[in-house]
């Protein structure tokens, strides 16, 4: 039987998100295949742990993996490395390690926990990637928002500013990770550089790898965007950024999560977090989303910025 291996890194408080995606990945599953799902953690709680594990079926097997803090003690938790200039969570970070990890795949699937699966995950695991690193779909998020727009361009220097991937979704080429030493190259450079970013992780594997990421078609990562109407018929669902179906009812995309997440025992508890998020909270969501793209006129200041680094040393995997 054909194995899919798929991949999440959650912290303990996204297990009810990580559920829902999980639960639409195995609505849409082959019975003739064989899908193993591991979660990266640090710390779980035992009842999340166990949710989890009971998911499995006669085809589909989930693990909880614990990654050890001595891999990633080297991870600053300055502002740096803050997810969205706002916050540090240490999670972002750990798929980065996927590959090295697990040296049995030459291969793998990536998810956010915010996503839903609207089709077998072994179309998107077939992908061929062929000589790139990985494949993901170009970060539909920031194509509207000028300030974003200033950031790949001018803090990036990655052009045109259309290459710059989302990686919530990755078919990962494991073999070519481990035999071109990413993630050394990773802490190579954030360890002299300490770049200022507002997404961390993706930043650092648009980086390392541009010129070597192959581009997904859309559908494959269709995320909330108030600028472009819905895909028709969205492969995976991305609830990006802070629009989240669990704080807002208007969401795009948002039935294809709710349509799930019924079906699942945290369902009042999804419910009870979106009857609890004020229109106050909503509008700090949106505040913070300002305060991210104005966080760019910030970072372009900065003495090591990727565009000024890459006039003199190569960022990119050899």
């Amino acid at each position: 039987m054909k194995i899919i291996p798929v991949f999440y890194t959650i912290s303990d408080n996204y297990t009810p998100y990580a559920y829902v995606s999980i639960q639409s990945l195995i609505d849409h599953a082959d019975p003739n295949k064989d899908y193993t799902i591991t979660l990266l953690v640090q710390e779980i709680s035992p009842e999340h742990k166990k949710s989890l594990e009971d998911m499995s079926t006669d085809n589909i097997h989930v693990n909880v993996f614990h990654i050890s803090d001595d891999m990633v003690n080297r991870i600053h938790k300055g502002k740096e490395n803050y997810l969205r200039a706002q916050f540090f969570t240490m999670s972002i970070f750990y798929r980065l390690f996927i590959p090295d990890l697990f040296p049995q795949y030459d291969k793998a699937v990536y998810l956010d926990a915010d996503t839903i699966i609207c089709d077998d995950i072994a179309k998107l695991y077939d992908t061929e990637v062929g000589e790139n690193m990985f494949a993901s779909c170009p970060d539909l998020s920031i194509r509207y928002m000028p300030l974003l727009q200033k950031y790949i361009k001018e803090c990036q220097g990655i052009l045109p500013a259309e290459k710059y991937i989302n990686n919530g979704v990755i078919v990962f080429n494991m073999k070519a990770f481990r035999d071109k030493h990413f993630v050394d190259k990773f802490y190579y450079l954030m360890d002299k550089y300490h770049f200022d970013n507002v997404d961390p992780d993706q930043a650092y594997m648009n980086e390392i790898c541009e010129d070597k990421i192959y581009h997904l078609p859309k559908e494959w990562d269709a995320m909330p965007n108030e600028s472009i109407p819905e895909f028709e018929n969205p492969k995976i669902v991305h609830y990006n950024l802070f629009f989240k179906p669990w704080h807002f009812a208007d969401v795009q995309y948002g039935h294809y999560f709710w349509d799930v997440a019924k079906k699942t025992p945290y369902y009042d508890e999804l419910k009870k977090q979106l009857d609890d998020f004020t229109d106050e909270d909503r509008q700090r969501a949106r505040a913070d989303l300002e305060r991210m793209a104005e966080r760019v006129d910030t970072i372009v200041k900065e003495p090591n910025t990727w565009a000024k680094v890459k006039q003199h040393e190569s960022v990119k995997i050899d």
